[in-house]
């Protein structure tokens, strides 16, 4: 069970700003200090979570991470989804859909849909394999760790697979009356990357990581 235990307001005007932290959600400036795996740090303003460090967390999200590059390739080269009707059949996969829209006025819609629903998913996995990977097996953090780890927070919003779900899902209701739709294995690898997305984030302590790579940031 998690123990909530919130820092502590800074009640001095001390000038060691290293000492203060900042709610992401209400922006009170707080102290810092030191929470143990299994514990919980939330603000006392807003009681939004500050920090939840977990046991083998880095290690989770590693392996999340690899696991949601393997779905991610197996859902853009697997076939989508097949239509079939009047006798006639077609079969699609996310780079067939891309190419068939690749012209004309839908070229900058196109594009775009392909990079929020695979280009930025791929690097955010990406550029956590690379923040975690060498602290995850106990070595220093790579050169550009911090900026790496600082791109894959910025891109977060920006990558839509979970919402590219929805939409063909509510597609697909509207499709099933006028043809028949086989689901392919790649729109159920792309299920599986959304899951694997949500536990990824669930085991995310952001504030933990970049605490560890101040850590053992070399000197």
């Amino acid at each position: 069970m998690s123990v909530h235990t919130p820092p502590q307001m800074s009640g001095d005007h001390s000038r060691n700003l290293d000492a203060l932290i900042a709610c992401p959600a209400c922006d009170a400036l707080l102290r810092d200090r030191s929470v143990a795996a299994g514990e919980t740090a939330t603000c006392p303003r807003c009681h939004s979570v500050i920090e939840a460090p977990r046991r083998l967390a880095m290690t989770r999200i590693l392996m999340l991470a690899m696991a949601g590059l393997i779905l991610m390739v197996a859902a853009v080269f697997f076939p989508f989804l097949e239509v079939s009707a009047a006798g006639l059949s077609q079969r699609s996969t996310l780079v067939d859909t891309v190419r068939a829209f690749s012209g004309g006025l839908t070229v900058p819609l196109t594009y775009a849909m392909a990079a929020l629903i695979v280009v930025l998913p791929t690097v955010r996995f990406l550029a956590l394999i690379y923040v975690l990977g060498p602290m995850a097996l106990g070595w220093y953090p790579r050169r550009f760790a911090v900026p790496a780890f600082r791109m894959a927070e910025a891109l977060r919003p920006w990558a839509m697979a979970e919402v590219f779900i929805v939409g063909v899902a509510v597609a697909l209701v509207k499709v099933a009356g006028l043809a028949h739709v086989a689901i392919g294995p790649a729109f159920w690898a792309f299920v599986g990357l959304v899951v694997v997305t949500v536990l990824k984030d669930n085991f995310m302590s952001r504030v933990t990581v970049w605490k560890t790579l101040e850590a053992r940031r070399p000197a």
